[in-house]
C-alpha cells in the first residue's frame, strides 16, 4: 500500500511539473509571430530527444538575466539557463506523453492562448496610417455613436408572496393612470409606492447605468418612452414599475480626433479577429473533422 500511494504521488507530482513545464514553454519560450512548430530550425544549442533548443531562445533568456541581475552573464550562468531550459523541453515533452493538452484544461487553455497571440502578432504589429483609421471611423460610426443619455424616475411597487400580484398590481395602475392625469411623481410615489432598495439617481444617465438600477425589463421599457412619458406597470423579479420619462437627451457621434485612440484599438481587434478567423479556417480545411 505504501509502495502504491509513493507511485500515486510521483505520478502526481510528475503531472503537475509536466503542466507547469508547458505553460513556462508556452509564454516564456515563444515569441510572437515566430512559427510555433518544434524541429531543428536555425541554430541551435541543444536538441532533446531530437527536439531543438534554439540559440535565439537561449539568448535572450540569457539577456533576461542579465537584465535582471546588471551583470555579465557567466559562462556557469548561461549553462545553468541552458539546463533550464532541457529540464522544460523534458517536461513538456512528458506532458504531451502524458496527454496533458487533452485532459488539463489550464494547458489547453495556455496552448490556445499562445496561438492566438502568435496568428494575431503581425496584426499587432501593424500600424495603420492616419488616413486609414479615418476611413474606418466613418465606415462604422454607428459603432463609435455614443448612446443618449436618460433621466428617468419611478414609483416602485414591491410583490411579497404568491398572491402578491392581486393585490399590487391595481396600486401600480391606479400610479400610472395618476402621474399621465399630470400629478407629481413625489406625491404619488409617498402615497402609494414602496422604498427603493437602489433608487434611481436624480441624473442624466447612460444606458447601461440605468440598467443596474432597473434590470433589463424596466430599462427596455423606460427607453421606450418619449420625454414626459409615463410607463404601464412593468413586472419585474421583484415587483411592478412604473416609470416616467423625465428628459432623454439624443445619441452623439464624437468627433474623429477624440477616439482616435478607441479607433485604432477596435481597427486592431478587428484585423486580428479576421486573422484568426482565417487561420482556423485554413486548419478546418485540412482537418479531418466528423461531427
Amino acid at each position: 500500500m505504501d509502495r502504491s500511494r509513493r507511485s500515486s504521488r510521483a505520478t502526481l507530482l510528475l503531472a503537475l511539473g509536466a503542466a507547469l513545464g508547458l505553460g513556462l514553454a508556452a509564454f516564456g519560450l515563444i515569441r510572437p509571430g515566430e512559427s510555433l512548430k518544434l524541429g531543428l530550425l536555425g541554430d541551435s544549442v541543444a536538441t532533446v530527444n531530437g527536439v531543438s533548443i534554439r540559440a535565439g531562445d537561449h539568448g535572450r533568456l540569457v539577456a533576461g538575466l542579465e537584465r535582471d541581475t546588471r551583470e555579465q552573464a557567466s559562462s556557469e550562468m548561461r549553462e545553468r539557463v541552458l539546463d533550464r531550459m532541457i529540464d522544460e523541453e523534458l517536461l513538456v515533452q512528458r506532458a504531451l506523453d502524458l496527454g496533458l493538452a487533452q485532459v488539463d484544461r489550464r494547458v489547453r487553455a495556455n496552448l490556445v492562448s499562445a496561438m492566438i497571440t502568435s496568428v494575431t502578432a503581425d496584426v499587432d504589429a501593424t500600424d495603420p496610417d492616419e488616413d486609414e483609421l479615418r476611413e474606418f471611423f466613418e465606415q462604422e460610426r454607428d459603432f463609435f455613436t455614443q448612446p443618449g443619455r436618460v433621466r428617468v424616475s419611478q414609483v416602485f411597487f414591491r410583490v411579497r408572496g404568491a398572491d402578491g400580484d392581486a393585490e399590487v398590481e391595481p396600486k401600480a395602475s391606479l400610479a400610472a393612470q395618476r402621474l399621465r392625469a399630470g400629478e407629481a411623481l413625489e406625491s404619488v410615489r409617498a402615497e402609494l409606492g414602496d422604498d427603493e432598495i437602489s433608487p434611481i439617481p436624480d441624473a442624466a444617465l447612460p444606458p447601461q447605468k440605468l440598467l443596474e438600477y432597473l434590470g433589463p425589463t424596466a430599462t427596455r421599457a423606460a427607453l421606450e418612452l418619449d420625454a414626459g412619458g409615463v410607463s404601464d406597470p412593468v413586472r419585474s423579479g421583484t415587483g411592478y414599475h412604473v416609470l416616467k420619462m423625465i428628459a432623454r437627451e439624443p445619441a452623439r457621434v464624437p468627433d474623429y480626433e477624440s477616439v482616435a485612440d478607441l479607433a485604432r484599438a477596435e481597427w486592431a481587434r478587428r484585423q486580428g479577429d479576421r486573422a484568426l478567423r482565417g487561420y482556423l479556417d485554413d486548419l478546418r480545411s485540412q482537418a479531418e473533422i466528423v461531427r
